[in-house]
């Protein structure tokens, strides 16, 4: 597993004030009248198999080569308002535009 965590430029004031105006939006306290959402969007990549994998022996693990095909790019978009306690989840077999749109509609909606 990997840490990741956004590390300013050096003497980038401009870049800590944006960052701490983003903070100071998820400490705000619960208000149902303006709800605090975190959307993401993350592209995933479809991947097959040149060669079909070893199978795991005893004492040792599957083995996969590091040649693939590409079979194009899947998406999957959550939405969750932690104060209020929900998280809605859904993905797609594609990633387009027109889905990134729907999905902000939904939420708009909802």
């Amino acid at each position: 597993m990997k840490a990741y965590w956004c590390i300013p430029p050096k003497q980038n004031s401009a870049f800590v004030a944006a960052m701490e105006d983003v903070l100071a939006v998820y400490a705000r306290p619960y208000n149902p009248e303006i709800p605090v959402v975190c959307m993401d969007e993350k592209p995933y990549q479809m991947l097959d198999h040149v060669r079909e994998p070893l199978p795991m022996q005893s004492g040792f693990t599957e083995k996969t080569d590091n040649e693939y095909i590409r079979c194009g790019t899947s998406s999957i978009f959550i939405f969750t308002e932690p104060l209020a306690g929900w998280r809605y989840a859904e993905a797609f077999p594609q990633r387009t535009k027109k889905d990134w749109a729907l999905r902000i509609k939904w939420l708009l909606n909802n």
